[in-house]
C-alpha cells in the first residue's frame, strides 16, 4: 500500500496485480449440511464487533490515501438502468481504464503506475459493447444475469441468461438465488441452483447474490452463505442493490466468518462483495477494514474483493484530492461517464 512518506504514495497498486482467473473455489461434491445446520449468529454480538471494527482502527494521511487507492482498484463500476446505452457503456468503460486524472495521479506520485477499476458491470446486452471497450485493458466484464434483480424467470431461462453473457464475452457473472429457498429451509434446492448457474457459467466466475436484506436473519444468511459456496460460488455477494436493506457491516462480518469458516473446512478460498447503500470513501475505508480484521490483506485484493459502489468512486477522487491539494473539489467535477 502507500508508504507514508511526505506526500509520496509509492506503489500503492502492484499488490492487487493478481492473478484474477487462477482463483476458483471447486465447492463440494455434495451438500453438507453438517458445515452450518446448528451454527447460531448472535445478533447484539456481531453489531457490536461491527460498530467497533471501525473505531478501533484509524487511517490516516498518507495510509488513508493509499487504503482509497487500493479501494478503486477493486470497485466494480457498474450501470444497471433501464436507459443504458452502448455510449454510456463506453463511457463508463473509460472511466474504468482510467479512474484518477493524469494530474491527480502525477500529484499523489503514481504517475507511473496503471490504476483501473476491478470491473466492469453492466446487463448481458450490454455485454458486447463493455467487451469491445475494455479490450486489451485487462479489466475483466462482469454481468448480471439470472432473472436480475428478483430471479423469479424460471431455472431454464436463467441458466440460458448465463450462457447468453458468458458466450458474448462476459468473465463474471452475477447471480441471484431464490429467497424462497433460504427462508423454507429448502437447502438441497438452493444448492442445486446454484450448481447448477456455477456450471453454465463455464470459465466465468460466479458472484452469487444472496440479497440478504431479503432473507430474514443473520443466522439465514451465513446458512445461505455456506451453501452457495458449497455449491461452487467463486464470490459471495450481499446484495442486488435493490433491496430496502443492502451492504451492512452485521452483515458483511457475518459472511466473512462463513468464508473464513469455509475455508477452514475446504481448503478452498471465495471472495467477497458487498453491493448496495455505499456511497462514501469512508464507507469504503469501513469495508476494507473489516475485511483487513477478519480475512487478511489478501482479501482487500481485487481478486477476493469488490466494491459495488460506482457512486462511491466520485468521493473517493475528492478525498485523494483533499490529500494531494489541501482542497476539495465540486462533486461535478468527478463525473462517472
Amino acid at each position: 500500500m502507500v508508504l507514508p512518506e511526505k506526500h509520496t504514495i509509492i506503489k500503492a497498486v502492484p499488490e492487487a496485480e493478481s492473478q484474477l482467473h487462477e482463483v476458483r473455489n471447486r465447492g463440494t461434491a455434495a451438500l453438507t449440511p453438517e458445515w452450518f445446520e446448528d451454527v447460531a449468529v448472535n445478533l447484539s454480538a456481531a453489531e457490536r464487533r461491527a460498530a467497533t471494527l471501525v473505531t478501533r482502527r484509524s487511517v490516516k494521511k498518507a495510509w488513508q490515501a493509499a487504503w482509497l487507492v487500493r479501494a478503486i482498484t477493486c470497485i466494480d463500476l457498474t450501470t444497471l438502468a433501464g436507459e443504458d446505452t452502448a455510449g454510456r457503456v463506453r463511457r463508463l468503460c473509460a472511466k474504468a481504464k482510467k479512474p484518477l486524472s493524469s494530474e491527480l495521479q502525477a500529484a499523489l506520485g503514481l504517475e507511473e503506475e496503471r490504476i483501473t477499476t476491478g470491473a466492469v458491470c453492466v446487463y448481458p446486452t450490454m455485454v458486447p459493447h463493455a467487451v469491445k471497450a475494455l479490450e486489451g485493458s485487462g479489466i475483466p466484464v462482469a454481468s448480471v444475469a439470472t432473472g436480475f434483480p428478483a430471479g423469479l424467470t424460471p431455472l431454464p431461462q436463467r441458466l440460458a441468461e448465463i450462457r447468453y453473457a458468458v458466450d458474448a464475452g462476459a468473465d463474471e457473472i452475477d447471480i441471484v438465488i431464490t429467497r424462497e429457498h433460504v427462508l423454507t429451509q429448502n437447502w438441497p434446492a438452493l444448492y442445486d441452483e446454484v450448481r447448477a448457474m456455477r456450471e453454465a457459467c463455464g470459465p466465468a466466475h460466479l458472484k452469487a447474490i444472496l440479497a440478504t436484506g431479503d432473507i430474514a436473519t443473520l443466522r439465514n444468511v451465513y446458512r445461505a452463505s455456506m451453501v452457495a459456496m458449497q455449491a461452487g460460488a467463486d464470490f459471495i455477494k450481499t446484495s442486488t442493490g435493490k433491496e430496502a436493506v443492502n451492504a451492512v457491516l452485521p452483515v458483511g462480518l457475518t459472511m466473512v466468518r462463513a468464508i473464513r469458516d469455509y475455508g477452514a473446512l475446504s481448503g478452498e478460498i471465495v471472495g467477497f462483495k458487498p453491493a448496495g447503500g455505499m456511497r462514501t470513501a469512508k464507507d469504503a475505508l469501513s469495508w476494507l477494514i473489516l475485511m483487513k480484521e477478519e480475512l487478511g490483506t489478501a482479501w482487500t485484493m481485487p481478486d477476493r474483493f469488490r466494491l459495488g459502489a460506482s457512486t462511491m468512486l466520485g468521493d473517493i477522487e475528492r478525498q485523494l484530492e483533499h490529500y494531494a491539494t489541501g482542497r476539495y473539489s465540486a462533486s461535478y467535477r468527478h463525473a462517472l461517464a
